[in-house]
């Protein structure tokens, strides 16, 4: 677990969010609470989180399209609550940036195990080397000891589950990785998934890429997974 790592907890049912807040105080976490996408913006505007669980049915404005919002702005990892049955919905969640969903009804044991395993894929930054290994992508610089991403002058944010994609990647550059071993590197057992992969890579894809649709250096090969082939 992150040390004093603060969430933020977006569901309308006060019920839940209590229950939650309660929950993972007492396992260690500073916890705020929203009870629907409007409240969450407010908070948001004001203070950093290390992690934001959302729920994805909301009245007004839902837990996708805040996601997909939120995201051109913050690279904080989101992982959205979603009723059984929908699994369109957490496809859509994905897509829009989200790191990882859990279905409802859930073990509370099982909440705080997602938690810990997407607040350990966040990049945590080190100290400063006198040498540091850099991929060049194009534009676009990637820096190895710290996880960070450059193009030109303009940090470029990754989300948790793109970061930790970018270290598998890049600790076997010109190495095709099949899907199974990045799902085991990156994703959650339920995410476990051909498709949920293949969304992480288009994202990464539009970060990276000149044309994510013709990539050059995050490659698909045929019948073996997906390379990253830096200059």
């Amino acid at each position: 677990m992150v040390p004093d790592a603060h969430l933020l907890i977006v569901d309308d049912d006060e019920r839940i969010r209590g229950l939650l807040q309660k929950f993972l105080m007492r396992n260690g976490f500073l916890v705020s609470v929203a009870r629907d996408a409007s409240q969450a913006r407010k908070i948001l505007a004001g203070l950093e989180f290390d992690l934001i669980v959302m729920d994805v049915m909301m009245p007004g404005e839902d837990g996708v399209t805040l996601t997909r919002d939120l995201r051109k702005k913050m690279a904080t990892p989101i992982l959205l609550l979603t009723a059984r049955g929908e699994s369109a919905n957490r496809i859509e969640g994905l897509e829009a940036g989200a790191d990882d969903y859990l279905v409802k009804p859930f073990e509370p044991k099982e909440l705080l195990l997602r938690i810990n395993a997407i607040l350990r894929r966040v990049p945590q930054v080190k100290a400063a080397e006198p040498v540091r290994q850099i991929l060049h992508l194009g534009a676009v610089r990637y820096d190895l000891d710290r996880g960070e991403m450059w193009r030109g002058e303009a940090p470029v944010r990754l989300t948790a589950t793109e970061a930790a994609l970018m270290r598998v990647f890049a600790a076997q550059p010109g190495v095709a990785l099949s899907r199974e071993r990045l799902v085991g590197e990156t994703a959650s057992e339920d995410a476990a998934q051909e498709r949920a992969v293949d969304v992480q890579i288009t994202r990464l894809r539009r970060k990276i890429e000149d044309d994510p649709k013709a990539p050059r250096y995050l490659q698909t090969v045929r019948g073996e997974g997906y390379m990253l082939q830096p200059d």
